[in-house]
């Protein structure tokens, strides 16, 4: 997507992304893990809040201050009490100008069965030897309003996590799906140890190495001599064509997945200018290409550099 296309998103999304979000839903139907994608696109998160706090806390928490902060809440609405302060709650929202929408995850009697078997989990609403069929039956009987009043309803049924994950994001976004994945690149040196954190590592001690120029060897792969050397090297140049080409067929994927935070790791002998070097065009072609990147260098401050 262009630069203009993910603006026009932006904005877009801006424009229809409500200020508070509401879960509820039937136990088990995926609450908490909605919540945590609400977490990820950067929401102000709380779990189980009761109906009547939301406005004290949407003030609290400065959803009205114009900074472009978004709450999302779980509430256990099973009880018709709660359900009418709930009501309440989000007239008092709209009176102080702040938008509401309630999303509402829905799954067949038939999965919730079968989660709660596999779980070993007895059901909330389970009265002492009360099955988990009469349990799921009465909480959907209490859950009927809330339901019809909903303004999303999500079938959870056979949804995978990563479908559940997409759907939200889609909707409750103001960021293209590139940009919700955080992109953290880094260089190191394998003489101080192998990362554990990266999802994609990179060797680069293949190629020439400025180490062995005495005008370079005090310098780094963010210096402009050093940097060129590495980059402008014909080698260099077919590897960069091939490893871009990879990140355009991985990264997509990444994406697709629902990845949250994805780390790529770059590494030659010392971390000092190679795997500097690289590690910094990636991330330039990487923001370039739409990315949220942030680029670091873990092993710089080991390095023989020069300070004056």
């Amino acid at each position: 997507m262009s630069a203009d296309g993910q603006q026009m998103r932006a904005a877009e999304g801006a424009a229809r992304v409500p200020d508070v979000v509401v879960i509820t839903g039937m136990s088990g139907s995926g609450r908490t893990q909605a919540l945590h994608v609400f977490e990820d696109m950067g929401y102000y998160c709380i779990d189980n809040l009761p109906p009547r706090l939301l406005l004290q806390l949407a003030e609290l928490v400065g959803i009205n201050s114009g900074v472009g902060r978004h709450l999302a809440v779980t509430c256990d609405l099973r009880s018709q009490g709660l359900f009418d302060e709930f009501a309440e709650s989000v007239t008092q929202l709209r009176e102080h100008e702040m938008t509401c929408s309630v999303v509402f995850l829905d799954t067949s009697d038939d999965v919730l069965m079968r989660r709660y078997d596999e779980n070993r989990r007895r059901h909330p609403l389970a009265a002492p030897g009360e099955s988990i069929s009469n349990a799921i039956a009465r909480e959907r009987a209490q859950l009927a309003a809330v339901r019809d009043a909903a303004d999303l309803v999500i079938d959870t049924s056979k949804l995978r996590p990563r479908d559940l994950r997409t759907r939200l994001r889609r909707t409750f976004s103001e960021l293209t799906d590139q940009q919700l994945m955080e992109v953290s690149v880094f260089s190191f040196g394998f003489k101080h140890g192998m990362p554990v954190e990266a999802d994609l590592m990179i060797d680069v001690r293949f190629l020439p190495n400025p180490f062995y120029d005495p005008v370079m060897r005090t310098l780094t792969g963010k210096d402009q001599l050093v940097a060129d050397f590495v980059l402008e090297n014909p080698t260099t140049e077919r590897f960069m064509d091939a490893w871009q080409q990879l990140l355009d067929v991985a990264m997509p994927g990444y994406v697709a997945e629902g990845k949250s935070h994805l780390a790529i790791a770059v590494g030659c002998t010392g971390g000092q200018h190679r795997s500097v070097a690289i590690a910094e065009a990636t991330a330039a072609y990487l923001e370039k290409s739409g990315y949220h990147v942030s680029i670091s260098h873990r092993d710089l401050a080991l390095a023989n550099v020069r300070t004056s």
